[in-house]
């Protein structure tokens, strides 16, 4: 049984060869137009100084002037390129298209900008919700149909790429972030569908999961955020704001459709992989022969989440009755 599987291997591997969509393709950063909307601060400040390390021309959207600018002096103290700033609110799409003509033909587009409150579906107020859903999802919307016309007629008519920054919520669903989730579960749906669209304009799309990771905003939302929550959060270390940076840029230079993070990230991509598209040979022979094996550890992950729930929901109720 084991010789015959030894001898299936190399025909899968001819097969996938094949039928793997996209192609591999690397995509070129320096001397290049990076646009980085969320960009003044944390992750997405972490990606423009990456990328500016490599040589290429930044422009930042965000909301504060004052941050922005400050970003921007942060990147040109430490790298001797072009930085651009605008200040838009992503959900006015008259602004944001104005921001992004003033900026020129990009040509690789980091979709990073979000806005996350934790908290039980049920206590949670529509008008939360309902700005979560503005800014994660519609402001993705507007920032991409802004950027499409200038992406499509770009001169540089090499690989070009638009990243969308989800979520390990965007993945699985976790105690608390039911709202946030369902905008981030929105983005890979967004990327999957895009794809399709774009690959006959050479842009690819690339969608990002990062764990929790250390910024200010983490530290804000902890203080809001449900006991159970905390608990499932800590039970996982956080990632620098710089590694999610570097790691991001790397995989948007190879042109991977999903960029996950860590081991217990790569499990849960895998294992969530489903019908996103894969470009690199390698992952989706690990996908085909592996599913059944990192299907066991995400059922392992989802264990250790319910086992914390309900160890909480155990105790709080002795206490009560206490």
């Amino acid at each position: 049984m084991v010789l015959f599987g030894l001898l299936l291997l190399p025909i899968l591997f001819l097969l996938l060869y094949f039928i793997v969509r996209p192609r591999p393709i690397n995509i070129s950063i320096k001397n290049r137009h990076v646009f980085i909307t969320g960009g003044s601060m944390g992750i997405g400040l972490a990606i423009a100084k990456q990328a500016a390390s490599e040589g290429a021309r930044i422009s930042l959207l965000a909301r504060s002037v004052d941050q922005l600018q400050k970003a921007k002096e942060s990147i040109c103290q430490a790298y001797e390129v072009e930085v651009s700033i605008f200040s838009a609110d992503v959900r006015d799409y008259d602004t944001v298209e104005r921001a992004i003509k003033e900026a020129g033909p990009i040509d690789v587009l980091v979709v990073n900008h979000g806005v996350y409150y934790m908290e039980e579906f049920e206590t949670q107020g529509l008008d939360v919700m309902k700005t979560m859903i503005d800014v994660n999802l519609m402001g993705s919307f507007n920032v991409i149909k802004a950027a499409l016309p200038s992406m499509k007629d770009r001169k540089d008519k090499g690989p070009a790429s638009i990243a969308l920054m989800s979520s390990m919520a965007g993945q699985a669903g976790i105690y608390g972030f039911a709202a946030y989730s369902a905008t981030k579960f929105g983005l890979r749906g967004l990327a999957e569908a895009l794809q399709q669209e774009l690959l006959v304009n050479n842009i690819h799309l690339s969608i990002i999961f990062p764990p929790v990771t250390e910024t200010s905003g983490i530290e804000q939302a902890r203080e809001r955020m449900p006991e159970i929550t905390k608990i499932i959060l800590e039970s996982s270390p956080g990632m620098k704001a710089e590694e999610v940076g570097k790691i991001t840029i790397q995989g948007i230079k190879s042109g991977s459709f999903s960029i996950p993070f860590r081991l217990d990230g790569q499990a849960v991509a895998i294992a969530t992989a489903g019908l996103s598209p894969q470009t690199s040979f390698l992952m989706a022979s690990i996908e085909v022969v592996f599913a059944g094996l990192f299907r066991f550890v995400a059922l392992l992950l989802q264990w250790r989440g319910y086992e914390i729930i309900e160890k909480y929901n155990y105790s709080h109720k002795k206490q009560q009755v206490e």
